[in-house]
């Protein structure tokens, strides 16, 4: 199941003497509580550890129709895209835009610098993750592996239930989140019985 997790942390424009034209910011926060309407959810540190990161596209507002702005290939000295994982924050990227031959990147460039765009996005899989509280209205779920990053965007909204593309996602998300959840509740409930069960057995 792919997600999509929208952060409200600044995109920067900047000119760097190696890179030209660039775009700097953290598509992945560690330990930040996200609402996401009947549950929170939080990223653990670490759960970049053993993320598959050989292969992922910078978009906008995760447009796969798009060409890619720019690219990063197993993080390589050649690639327009460098992904820095980063203990106890996150990732941070930088991505070199060619803003001289390329209409959109020149137009992303010029939203960011003028702050008309500001929120980065992250398309990925979820490999592992845990839940605190199951039991109540608004339980916890903390994601403690990532499975494979596939994109990040600079977004116009950074809140994701705001674009229609996100809601989807979400909508897909909450319902694969909302079945695991009824999973844990009730292995929860089975193992409770079966102590009780023992516990009544030793006082006989």
């Amino acid at each position: 199941m792919k997600a999509i997790r929208t952060f409200d942390f600044e995109v920067r424009a900047g000119i760097d003497e190696e890179h030209g034209h660039t775009l700097t910011g953290q598509p992945i926060v560690y330990n930040e509580r996200t609402d996401l309407g009947w549950y929170d959810e939080i990223i653990a540190n670490g759960a970049l550890a053993e993320t598959d990161l050989r292969d992922v596209r910078f978009l906008v507002n995760h447009n796969t129709d798009m060409i890619p702005l720019a690219r990063s290939r197993n993080n390589n000295a050649n690639s327009t895209m460098q992904m820095e994982v980063i203990e106890g924050k996150g990732m941070t990227i930088r991505v070199d835009l060619d803003t001289e031959n390329n209409a959109d990147a020149k137009a992303l460039y010029s939203a960011v610098e003028r702050g008309d765009i500001s929120g980065m996005s992250f398309m990925f899989s979820i490999d592992g993750y845990k839940w605190d509280d199951k039991e109540s209205d608004h339980p916890t779920r903390t994601v403690t592996k990532i499975g494979k990053v596939y994109e990040v965007s600079a977004v116009t909204f950074p809140a994701y239930e705001a674009t229609s593309i996100q809601a989807r996602g979400l909508a897909d998300a909450l319902d694969s989140a909302k079945a695991s959840l009824e999973s844990a509740r009730a292995e929860a409930r089975e193992i409770e019985r079966k102590k009780h069960k023992i516990k009544l057995l030793m006082e006989v």
